[in-house]
């Protein structure tokens, strides 16, 4: 029996030497509820902005205008048989149209950059796609309210404020599109 105690005591004080460090699995920055929601609610977290921009403008102009101004001069005192006369005509008829549109479908996941003073989270993202040769490059920015934010963590681009959508084209087949500099000189000559 005094043996076991004995062994028991070394035992005891031998684990006692042994310093135990155990890092800890809660870090305050980073700690989420399992029960909470999965929202974006700080700088550096990451939504899914759904961009559905449909876009349609139009513009028609007609124009007419006259003015008719006649001058005649009686010459009649001055000699029989002559007379003068003078008369001009003005007129101008301008017919002008315009119409554009333009529609982007795309999901671009933002980084929430920063928080505003009224608790709105101010957002920013890029997708940047190449495809044979070809760059397409969608950019987003604005402000999200956080009631505006889906329980999937996404937010439709008709919901933000202050946004900044641009959908860029580059390479070989946008070149090809673009007027040549001769063709922008005759139209700068109007011909």
């Amino acid at each position: 029996m005094r043996r076991s105690m004995l062994i028991s005591l070394v035992c005891a004080l031998a684990v006692s030497c042994i310093e135990a460090s155990a890092a800890s699995l809660f870090q305050e920055g980073t700690y989420q509820s399992l029960a909470s929601d999965r929202k974006a609610h700080r700088p550096g977290d990451l939504i899914t902005v759904l961009v559905y921009e449909n876009t349609s403008a139009s513009s028609a102009a007609n124009t007419v205008t006259g003015r008719d101004a006649n001058v005649a001069l009686d010459l009649e005192r001055i000699s029989a048989n002559r007379a003068a006369g003078f008369k001009a005509t003005n007129q101008l008829d301008g017919r002008g149209r315009t119409q554009r549109e333009g529609r982007i479908l795309a999901q671009i996941t933002a980084t929430v950059k920063e928080i505003a003073a009224n608790g709105d989270l101010v957002i920013a993202g890029e997708h940047l796609l190449e495809v044979n040769n070809e760059r397409q490059q969608i950019r987003v920015e604005g402000r999200v309210r956080a009631q505006d934010i889906s329980d999937a963590n996404t937010v439709q681009s008709t919901r933000l404020a202050d946004a900044r959508i641009s959908y860029v084209g580059d390479g070989d087949l946008s070149e090809r599109q673009r007027p040549g500099w001769w063709q922008k000189v005759l139209t700068w000559f109007g011909l």
